[in-house]
This record gives C-alpha cells, structure tokens and sequence, in this order.
C-alpha cells in the first residue's frame, strides 16, 4: 500500500503482499482484512519492518468465535511466520508519529487447515486416515470395555476445521459372557479410577473346545472392608474357588488355571469404601501345552510359539522399566501336566539407578501406578565426554509439596537445570555436561497422589552444540522466536493471553556463551485498569490508587469549559480479557458563543441608550461653550454591527 492508497483495504486472493507505507498523521488507524476460502488458514510472514516509537502493529485471527491476538509489534521480527486457526486475519496499523512513519512488508498465503488429534479414549484407542477436511477418526475399546459415543468422527470444513462430534468414552463392563475366549482382558468399572458402591458383576468365560483357561493378575486393589474378587472353576456360582481375594494376603504371581474350559468370575462391592478394583488378564491355551506367558510393561521372545513341553522363553522390559523377581528365562517342561519351571518375573519402575545408554526413559517409581510418599531417588544419566543430553519431560503431573530437580552434572552440587512441583505441560532442557543427575522427592506427609500422576522424561544423547537451551513456555501466555534453531543472537519473546500482564523481562535473548539474558518471566492475573489518563481543562478525582476493578474516576472541567460526555469512569473486570473503563475518556470544550453572550446581551441593551444619551449633552455643551458656533458639528459614532445589534451606528448631528 502506498501513502495515496485506501486506509482500509480487504483480500481475498490466496496470496499477496500487504505493504504498509504510512503518511505521517497522529491518530491514524487502518486495518486490513485477508479472507481466504473455507477449509483454509492464512499463513503470514513478516518480509520487512521499520516500525518506530508511538507505532502499533496488531495481528489478530477474527475468524473464529472471538477475535485472537497473534501477534504485535514488539515480536513482528522479519522472517517471522504465523498461522491462523481460521480462514481469515486482521492487521492494524495505528500511528502518533507527527513527521517519520515506519512501514512493514507482509507476505501471506493459504494453508490447508486441520483438525487436532481426536483423545485416545482410556481403554480404547483411535485411528485416524488424516486431519484435513473428509478425514476420518475411528474409536475402539480394549476388551472388557465397551463404547460410550459415536464409532467414528469427520473432520469437516468450515472457518475452523473441527470434528462431527465428541469423543467417545470406553467404559468398563459389569459381568458379561465371553464365548470363544482366547484372549482378553476384565476390569472393574471405573477401572483406572475408583470402582463404584453396591456392585455384583458376574463374568463367565469360556474357552474353545479342547482348551485351558489361564489368569494373569495385573491388578487387584480392594478397600478393606466386604468388597470381594472370587474366581470359580467352572461356569456357574456354586462352582469351586481358585482364587478368593478373602483367603489371600498376596497375589499369586503364576496365575490361577482352569481344568476345563469355563472360569466364572465375580466382583463385588459394599455400601462404603472403594478402591481402584481390579484388572486381569485372561488366554487360553491347548492341552499338552504350557498357556503364553505375560509381563506387564515387557516383552518375551518364546523357541515355540504354541508354547510346547521344551519351549524357552526370555523376558525383557519395556524403556524405563526393570525385571524384578521371577526369573529372565522359564521353560515348558513336564510333558504330563505341562507347566513353565519357574513364575513369569515383573517389570517395575524402579527408585533410582545408573544408566549409560544413548537413549532411554526415566519414570517415577511404579509408574504408571502411584509413586509412594516419602521416597528420595536419584537417577544418574552419562553419555560419552563429547556428547550432550537432550531431556524430553513429557509428562510431568506430580504433588504441590513433591520435588523434582535436575542437575547438569553427575552429583547433587552440579548446577540445577531445573527445578519443579505440580503440573507442567511438555518441555525440553539440554545439558551443558556429559552428565545429568535427576532426583525425585516425594512428600512424606502426603496421601499417595494417584494412577497417571508422575513423570515420564525420554533422554537422547545429543552432539555439542553452539545453541542455547530450549525455553519453557509459560502459563497464560506465550512465546515466539526469531530463529528456529537458538543460535546466538536469537531472541525470543513472550507475551500474555488478554486479562494478563508480563511480570519480568519480555525479550531474552541467547548471548555469547549460550546463556539466556534472562529469567523466564510469567503471566499474573490483571486486577486493575490502566490509567485513564488526563482530559485537557479538567482536574480529575479518583478513588483508590491502582484504578483496582470497583475503582471510579470522575473529571471536572475548568471554568469556562462543559463536559462533552460521562464525567463518571467505573473500572470492571471482563470474565476473559483485562479490566476495562466503563466509558472513554470525555473532553472539557470551551464554551459556546451564544453561552459568552448570553450574559452580555442585556448589559449591551442598557449601555447603548446610556452612551447616546451622554453624546448628545455632551455636543449641547460643546456647542453652547464654543463662540465660533456657526458650524454645525457633526459626531459620528460607529458601533460593529451585531447579529443581535444589527443597527448600532449611531450618527448625532448638531
């Protein structure tokens, strides 16, 4: 846009330049709107920019349901790239600038959107065929679930792209029969979560002709009161227990075995206490063979895969995890009643530990189950001299009093990488070291915080590099770069979601020795107004210091000056954005000409017959006075004429 141009100018083509060439003129906004077909985002890089003091530049995505800041002039850095999550952007341009102007190059483009990744539903899983517009996700449910919601959502088009519905839920299953049970798996309701009171759910399973049942335990927690797990041999309720969670203290690690091909479970709850219940795993297997074993969060590799009398197999674990009791190698023996010779072993993740690998996984202990309270473990990561650590932190949902820190170096005096309580969403760190020291405390004085809740942190290592280390993103805010690898020289910006204010530096920026200039600064809740600031030819009276939400502020104009609008500014809080002044700013204008003579109107009117009335005596007496009187005298007197005087020359002949 050049200076003679529109101020305000819309687009529709899927790409074009916006050039803003600025005629110097305080109080000048413009806007200019890209609309692209539905279905399409708009892609907007920065190609150039001079943008100087008083100079305000906003992008915003108004395509959506309210509009969103994406953008503004402190982080508008050439090469900077933006996406929108609607098919149409705003840019405001406002300048004070009296003399200079900046200007500013953008250059846009459509983009296919798409929808997010539709949830996972817990105890079932999804696929998806793609996330653009006709794109199609469909749900299942894991065994012993079954779906609460639609099989299948497409993504549609529109000015955002969004899915048909909402994501379904897998609940677990009360009782049920299972008829060609071969594999599989029961659970309680509600199961990762707590079951629920007066509970009877009657399971049968049964088995192919010619097959065994066999019962693996992944999980059983019961209140202690009369909730009850019974496993019957046999298809009915009078058939005889194999397993009775009243009799036992301990869970057998090798199972319980059907003779036949029917086992009948049944859970049951009372009217108080609830706990997470029960999840078991169910396969069936032939006679005259050994059934397949099974290691949570592992794997095995089996000589045979029918599992018959000589069959060997070997166990490892999943990353992160490690073998405990049990043993690494079983095998089938005992061709008459086949069984394995030793009990399947565990994987557990463990307190602690010393790991060279190149990659890997630390979890907090038991995960995914709840860690204990009171526990200090420390984990020791080290590649070779020449290499770096990438630490990937993707879960991490621990309690408020609970301490994860992380050390860049190989003890616990090395410098703190980081240091952290509570929820964070998925962040990197990179070490300056070949070691990283990570410990984990947890508050012995607090309840165990749940199923889900820990960390999970994936390690790689990683050459040296020239680059600093990633920066989180904060809290009701976030950040944007000026170059995608954090080379020195790069800066990085951070900004707040409306309603809240930066507290520290916004621009940090990676220094020589790849250090930021900084501390991450964080977002805090605006509770107050701006200043109003001041109206010309007033004074002003305000109530409370900080404009707090409630406060007034009420303007009062000079003599000789009205007010042109409310006097009276109420500062009140938005649900979802800053607190706002209930009215703009009034003006004190000077008072009118029909008010000035107004009051003068009836002074004139008294003061004109006055003046005459003086001028011809005072002629009378020059006129007697004089001897040489046979001129005539004339006096003139000229009045400017008024509208409300229109005859005030006033001519005295003597």
């Amino acid at each position: 846009m050049s200076p003679t141009e529109p101020c305000n100018l819309n687009f529709t083509d899927p790409e074009a330049y916006i050039e803003i060439l600025q005629q110097p003129d305080s109080g000048v906004e413009c806007n200019y709107l890209v609309t692209v077909y539905l279905g399409y985002g708009v892609e907007v890089q920065v190609s150039a920019k001079i943008v100087l003091e008083g100079e305000q530049v906003i992008v915003e995505d108004t395509g959506g349901r309210e509009p969103f800041i994406l953008a503004n002039e402190s982080v508008l850095m050439r090469g900077l790239i933006l996406r929108s999550w609607s098919n149409q952007i705003s840019i405001r341009f406002h300048s004070d600038q009296q003399q200079n102007s900046g200007s500013i190059q953008f250059h846009y483009r459509a983009f296919v959107l798409s929808c997010s990744l539709p949830k996972e539903p817990a105890g079932g899983e999804v696929s998806v065929t793609h996330l653009h517009a006709g794109g199609e996700a469909y749900f299942r449910c894991f065994t012993g679930y079954k779906l609460q919601g639609p099989k299948m959502l497409t993504c549609r088009n529109a000015t955002t792209a969004y899915w048909s519905g909402k994501e379904p839920r897998c609940v677990a299953s009360c009782g049920g029969m299972i008829k060609n049970a071969t594999y599989g798996r029961i659970v309680s309701p509600g199961f990762p979560g707590n079951y629920s009171n007066n509970l009877t759910c009657h399971w049968v399973l049964e088995a192919p002709e010619g097959h065994r049942l066999h019962i693996h335990f992944e999980k059983v927690a019961l209140a202690e009161d009369d909730d009850r797990l019974l496993i019957k041999n046999g298809n009915n309720i009078d058939s005889p227990p194999v397993y009775d969670s009243y009799e036992v203290e301990y869970l057998p690690n090798e199972g319980v075995l059907s003779t036949g091909r029917y086992l009948f479970i049944e859970f049951t709850t009372d009217a108080t206490m609830t706990s997470t219940g029960a999840a078991i795993r169910y396969e069936a297997f032939a006679k005259g063979t050994c059934y397949e074993p099974f290691v949570k969060y592992g794997n095995f590799s089996s000589s045979d895969s029918t599992n018959s009398v000589g069959a060997v197999v070997e166990f490892s674990c999943d990353p992160g995890y490690t073998l405990e009791q049990g043993s690494v190698v079983i095998e089938c023996m005992d061709a008459q009643n086949p069984q394995w010779n030793e009990t399947e072993p565990a994987c557990r993740a463990v307190c602690s530990g010393e790991i060279t690998d190149s990659a890997g996984v630390v979890l907090s202990p038991n995960w995914p189950e709840a860690y204990d309270k009171g526990q200090d473990c420390i984990w020791g990561i080290h590649v070779e001299e020449d290499k770096r650590i990438m630490l990937d932190i993707q879960v991490l949902h621990v309690g408020k009093n609970d301490l994860l820190t992380l050390y860049d170096g190989d003890d616990l005096t090395a410098n703190i990488l980081g240091q952290y309580s509570g929820t964070r969403p998925h962040f990197k760190l990179y070490t300056s070291m070949a070691d990283v020291t990570i410990q984990f405390q947890s508050d012995p004085a607090t309840n165990i915080y749940g199923y889900n809740n820990g960390f999970v942190i994936h390690f790689f290592e990683v050459p040296r590099n020239d680059t600093c280390s990633e920066l989180p993103e904060i809290t009701n805010g976030w950040k944007s770069t000026s170059h995608p690898d954090l080379i020195h020289g790069t800066v990085v910006t951070y900004q707040c979601y409306p309603g809240y204010e930066l507290v520290g530096s916004e621009i940090l920026m990676c220094q020589w020795d790849l250090t930021w200039s900084g501390d991450v600064p964080r977002c805090e809740e605006v509770m107050s107004c701006q200043d109003p600031g001041n109206v010309e030819h007033s004074h002003k009276l305000r109530t409370g210091s900080r404009f707090a939400v409630g406060s007034t502020v009420q303007f009062i104009c000079n003599k000789g000056y009205v007010l042109s609008g409310n006097s009276l500014l109420t500062c009140y809080n938005r649900d979802s954005a800053t607190p706002k002044w209930s009215e703009g700013l009034p003006k004190c204008v000077r008072k009118s000409h029909e008010q000035l003579t107004e009051g003068t109107s009836v002074a004139l009117a008294v003061f004109i017959p006055t003046a005459i009335i003086l001028v011809v005596v005072l002629g009378i007496y020059v006129y007697f006075a004089n001897p040489y009187r046979t001129l005539p005298v004339s006096l003139l007197f000229t009045q400017t004429p008024r509208e409300d005087y229109p005859n005030a020359n006033i001519l005295a002949t003597i």
